[in-house]
Protein backbone atom coordinates (compact mmCIF):
# COMPACT_ATOMS: atom_id res chain seq x y z
CA UNK A 1 0.00 0.00 0.00
CA UNK A 2 1.33 3.35 -0.77
CA UNK A 3 3.01 5.72 1.66
CA UNK A 4 0.48 8.83 2.06
CA UNK A 5 1.89 9.86 5.15
CA UNK A 6 -2.02 9.28 6.51
CA UNK A 7 -2.10 7.20 9.93
CA UNK A 8 -3.41 3.63 9.34
CA UNK A 9 -5.41 2.47 12.00
CA UNK A 10 -5.79 -1.87 12.07
CA UNK A 11 -8.70 -2.78 14.32
CA UNK A 12 -7.31 -5.60 16.77
CA UNK A 13 -9.72 -8.56 17.89
CA UNK A 14 -8.81 -9.97 20.86
CA UNK A 15 -9.71 -13.78 20.68
CA UNK A 16 -11.85 -13.60 23.52
CA UNK A 17 -14.30 -11.00 21.44
CA UNK A 18 -14.61 -14.34 18.92
CA UNK A 19 -17.98 -16.64 19.17
CA UNK A 20 -16.34 -19.85 19.38
CA UNK A 21 -19.15 -21.84 18.92
CA UNK A 22 -20.04 -19.95 15.21
CA UNK A 23 -20.80 -23.37 13.66
CA UNK A 24 -23.28 -24.13 15.85
CA UNK A 25 -25.02 -20.37 16.05
CA UNK A 26 -24.52 -20.48 12.15
CA UNK A 27 -26.74 -23.39 11.79
CA UNK A 28 -29.23 -22.64 13.88
CA UNK A 29 -29.99 -19.21 12.50
CA UNK A 30 -29.89 -20.77 8.94
CA UNK A 31 -32.27 -23.68 10.29
CA UNK A 32 -34.29 -20.73 11.59
CA UNK A 33 -34.46 -18.71 8.34
CA UNK A 34 -35.30 -21.65 6.39
CA UNK A 35 -38.32 -22.19 8.66
CA UNK A 36 -39.42 -18.65 8.59
CA UNK A 37 -38.99 -19.23 4.51
CA UNK A 38 -41.43 -22.15 4.65
CA UNK A 39 -43.68 -20.31 6.96
CA UNK A 40 -43.80 -17.46 4.53
CA UNK A 41 -44.91 -19.69 1.43
CA UNK A 42 -47.28 -18.83 -0.21
CA UNK A 43 -48.50 -21.60 -2.43
CA UNK A 44 -48.70 -25.01 -0.85
CA UNK A 45 -49.58 -26.94 -4.48
CA UNK A 46 -50.07 -26.31 -7.65
CA UNK A 47 -51.60 -28.39 -10.31
CA UNK A 48 -51.90 -27.45 -14.14
CA UNK A 49 -53.86 -29.01 -17.15
CA UNK A 50 -52.23 -28.27 -20.73
CA UNK A 51 -54.50 -28.58 -23.52
CA UNK A 52 -53.13 -28.63 -26.88
CA UNK A 53 -55.74 -30.17 -29.13
CA UNK A 54 -58.65 -28.31 -30.48
CA UNK A 55 -62.58 -27.97 -29.08
CA UNK A 56 -65.72 -26.91 -30.50
CA UNK A 57 -69.24 -26.43 -30.09
CA UNK A 58 -72.54 -25.24 -31.15
CA UNK A 59 -74.23 -25.22 -27.92
CA UNK A 60 -75.86 -22.67 -27.17
CA UNK A 61 -75.56 -23.71 -23.07
CA UNK A 62 -72.30 -23.90 -21.41
CA UNK A 63 -70.85 -26.59 -22.25
CA UNK A 64 -67.07 -27.72 -20.28
CA UNK A 65 -63.97 -27.87 -22.64
CA UNK A 66 -62.94 -31.40 -23.12
CA UNK A 67 -59.38 -31.25 -21.57
CA UNK A 68 -59.24 -27.93 -19.91
CA UNK A 69 -59.73 -29.06 -16.25
CA UNK A 70 -57.75 -28.97 -13.08
CA UNK A 71 -58.40 -31.20 -9.38
CA UNK A 72 -57.00 -29.89 -6.17
CA UNK A 73 -57.50 -31.17 -2.65
CA UNK A 74 -56.97 -28.15 -0.72
CA UNK A 75 -54.95 -29.27 2.52
CA UNK A 76 -57.24 -26.87 4.98
CA UNK A 77 -60.92 -25.65 5.10
CA UNK A 78 -59.29 -22.00 4.82
CA UNK A 79 -56.95 -22.40 1.92
CA UNK A 80 -57.73 -20.27 -0.54
CA UNK A 81 -57.45 -21.23 -4.59
CA UNK A 82 -55.65 -19.42 -7.11
CA UNK A 83 -57.49 -20.21 -10.31
CA UNK A 84 -55.33 -18.94 -13.49
CA UNK A 85 -57.03 -19.95 -17.14
CA UNK A 86 -55.39 -19.32 -20.17
CA UNK A 87 -57.96 -19.90 -23.42
CA UNK A 88 -57.12 -20.00 -27.40
CA UNK A 89 -60.28 -19.07 -29.02
CA UNK A 90 -60.84 -18.69 -32.85
CA UNK A 91 -64.15 -17.19 -34.14
CA UNK A 92 -66.22 -16.10 -37.45
CA UNK A 93 -66.63 -12.51 -38.55
CA UNK A 94 -70.48 -12.83 -39.02
CA UNK A 95 -71.16 -14.54 -35.64
CA UNK A 96 -70.00 -15.05 -31.89
CA UNK A 97 -66.79 -16.46 -31.31
CA UNK A 98 -67.99 -17.70 -28.05
CA UNK A 99 -68.37 -16.91 -24.47
CA UNK A 100 -66.53 -18.57 -21.73
CA UNK A 101 -65.64 -18.42 -18.05
CA UNK A 102 -64.40 -20.73 -15.10
CA UNK A 103 -66.40 -23.05 -12.79
CA UNK A 104 -65.76 -25.43 -9.91
CA UNK A 105 -68.16 -28.40 -9.81
CA UNK A 106 -70.42 -26.94 -12.44
CA UNK A 107 -70.95 -23.92 -10.43
CA UNK A 108 -70.48 -20.24 -11.09
CA UNK A 109 -67.70 -18.61 -9.16
CA UNK A 110 -66.68 -15.50 -11.20
CA UNK A 111 -68.70 -14.37 -13.72
CA UNK A 112 -70.60 -10.61 -14.46
CA UNK A 113 -73.89 -9.73 -13.73
CA UNK A 114 -77.34 -10.71 -14.85
CA UNK A 115 -78.41 -8.22 -17.36
CA UNK A 116 -81.43 -9.38 -19.29
CA UNK A 117 -80.61 -11.90 -22.08
CA UNK A 118 -77.10 -10.64 -21.72
CA UNK A 119 -74.84 -13.88 -21.24
CA UNK A 120 -73.28 -13.95 -18.26
CA UNK A 121 -69.27 -14.99 -18.06
CA UNK A 122 -65.75 -13.76 -18.37
CA UNK A 123 -65.32 -12.97 -21.73
CA UNK A 124 -66.41 -13.71 -25.17
CA UNK A 125 -67.48 -12.10 -28.47
CA UNK A 126 -69.39 -11.60 -31.20
CA UNK A 127 -68.95 -10.14 -35.14
CA UNK A 128 -64.85 -9.36 -34.88
CA UNK A 129 -63.81 -7.98 -38.20
CA UNK A 130 -62.01 -10.20 -40.41
CA UNK A 131 -61.32 -12.50 -37.78
CA UNK A 132 -62.04 -16.20 -39.66
CA UNK A 133 -58.56 -16.63 -39.78
CA UNK A 134 -57.42 -15.15 -36.14
CA UNK A 135 -56.54 -17.00 -32.68
CA UNK A 136 -56.80 -14.67 -29.40
CA UNK A 137 -55.35 -15.43 -26.00
CA UNK A 138 -57.31 -14.28 -23.23
CA UNK A 139 -56.89 -15.25 -19.68
CA UNK A 140 -58.98 -15.68 -16.29
CA UNK A 141 -57.50 -15.31 -13.11
CA UNK A 142 -59.69 -14.93 -9.76
CA UNK A 143 -58.89 -16.15 -5.98
CA UNK A 144 -61.55 -18.53 -4.66
CA UNK A 145 -62.57 -19.47 -1.47
CA UNK A 146 -64.06 -23.44 -1.49
CA UNK A 147 -63.83 -23.86 2.20
CA UNK A 148 -63.22 -27.22 1.50
CA UNK A 149 -60.63 -30.15 2.10
CA UNK A 150 -62.20 -32.62 -0.47
CA UNK A 151 -61.18 -33.00 -4.26
CA UNK A 152 -62.23 -29.63 -6.24
CA UNK A 153 -62.53 -29.67 -9.92
CA UNK A 154 -62.33 -26.41 -11.61
CA UNK A 155 -62.75 -26.40 -15.49
CA UNK A 156 -63.29 -23.98 -18.56
CA UNK A 157 -66.95 -23.76 -20.19
CA UNK A 158 -67.73 -21.92 -23.32
CA UNK A 159 -71.03 -21.96 -25.86
CA UNK A 160 -71.81 -19.86 -28.65
CA UNK A 161 -73.67 -16.74 -28.85
CA UNK A 162 -77.46 -16.93 -30.56
CA UNK A 163 -75.54 -18.41 -33.62
CA UNK A 164 -72.16 -19.75 -34.67
CA UNK A 165 -69.65 -21.62 -33.26
CA UNK A 166 -66.85 -21.83 -30.41
CA UNK A 167 -63.49 -23.02 -30.84
CA UNK A 168 -60.61 -23.42 -28.72
CA UNK A 169 -56.92 -23.56 -29.90
CA UNK A 170 -57.87 -23.11 -33.47
CA UNK A 171 -59.21 -20.25 -36.28
CA UNK A 172 -62.87 -20.63 -37.55
CA UNK A 173 -61.16 -20.81 -41.25
CA UNK A 174 -58.47 -23.49 -39.94
CA UNK A 175 -57.14 -23.23 -43.44
CA UNK A 176 -53.78 -25.67 -44.08
CA UNK A 177 -51.58 -23.02 -44.20
CA UNK A 178 -49.22 -20.82 -42.26
CA UNK A 179 -51.49 -18.39 -42.08
CA UNK A 180 -53.61 -20.15 -39.47
CA UNK A 181 -52.30 -21.51 -36.02
CA UNK A 182 -53.16 -23.62 -33.94
CA UNK A 183 -52.98 -22.82 -30.19
CA UNK A 184 -52.67 -24.39 -26.49
CA UNK A 185 -54.98 -23.48 -23.73
CA UNK A 186 -54.30 -24.04 -20.05
CA UNK A 187 -55.53 -24.05 -16.36
CA UNK A 188 -53.56 -23.90 -13.43
CA UNK A 189 -54.67 -24.13 -9.93
CA UNK A 190 -52.83 -22.65 -6.87
CA UNK A 191 -53.80 -23.80 -3.21
CA UNK A 192 -52.59 -20.63 -1.37
CA UNK A 193 -52.02 -21.52 2.54
CA UNK A 194 -54.67 -19.49 4.98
Amino acid sequence: MPDTGAPWYIPYVAGTDLVADWPTDSQELADAIADGLDAAGLFSQVVQTVKTDTFTTTSGTFTPVTGLTATITPAATGSKVLVIAQVAIGGTNTASTGHFKVTRGGTDIYVGGAASNRVQGVFGGYNFVNNGGNVWSMSVVYLDSPATTSATTYQVECRRGTTGTAYVNRSAADSDNDNNVRGASSITVLEVKP
